[in-house]
């Protein structure tokens, strides 16, 4: 028997279509109840129950009760990250689920990746970051703020203090699966999604797309120009 980490144990357990559907789900940064887990996955709550025990079990998810319902969400970033690669992979590879209609291109444009933007919109923040030298390689920690970066958080609205004493890394590389490039993942990925939403910019629906209101089209195209500003 070889020795190290079992993959076959992990792709076993989203390797299952049902169980594929929920941790799909729960990438929209909700916690979610095993009925409402069920109709995502289309199965029987009984069955969603016994999928999100499984999925428990094997450390993808974690479940809390809170009032009469007990709820669903991913384990950690690295579970959403694992499985937004594969989302990549699998749209690369041309295994497409059969179902398709108007959300793909909502989805294309902006969408939650385990509360952080990703889409089109996310690329283009991350590429604006990048270009202008807010966001910078940091070695083995991956990204950092540069000063400059830094100021820039502040003006938009970010209290950086609180974000740096999570556990959560401040600033992530994740690879976008619609357009096979970065978007900003970690604590400040996560601010910066909540900050547009808390600002009218972008507004959530039931699934992962987001809708892009009027006043954050115009805002958005301020604060993340393509070219650097001179």
């Amino acid at each position: 028997m070889k020795e190290g980490p079992d993959i076959s144990r992990i792709a076993a357990l989203i390797g299952d279509p049902a169980r594929a559907n929920i941790l799909t789900a729960l990438m929209s940064g909700k916690a979610l109840t095993a009925s409402e887990l069920a109709a995502e996955a289309g199965v029987t709550p009984q069955t969603a129950s016994s999928h999100i025990a499984r999925l428990t079990e094997g450390g993808l998810i974690v479940t809390r009760r809170q009032g009469r319902h007990r709820y669903a969400a991913l384990a950690s970033d690295e579970v959403a990250q694992a499985l937004e690669a594969l989302i990549g992979l699998a749209a690369e590879t041309g295994h497409q689920r059969t179902r398709t209609g108007p959300r793909d291109a909502a989805l294309r444009q902006a969408r939650v990746c385990y509360n952080h933007l990703a889409g089109e919109m996310g690329v283009r923040m991350f590429d604006s970051l990048s270009t202008r030298g807010f966001l910078i390689e940091a070695g083995q920690t991956g990204l950092a703020l540069s000063p400059a970066g830094r100021d820039f958080a502040a003006r938009f609205g970010i209290a950086l203090e609180g974000l740096e004493r999570r556990r959560a890394p401040l600033c992530r590389h994740c690879l976008d699966w619609s357009a096979r490039r970065f978007h900003l993942g970690g604590a400040l990925g996560r601010a910066m999604l909540a900050r547009m939403e808390e600002t009218g910019w972008l507004r959530r629906g039931e699934g992962r797309a987001l809708t892009v209101t009027p006043r954050g089209a115009a805002g958005f195209a301020a604060a993340f120009p393509v070219e650097p500003s001179d």
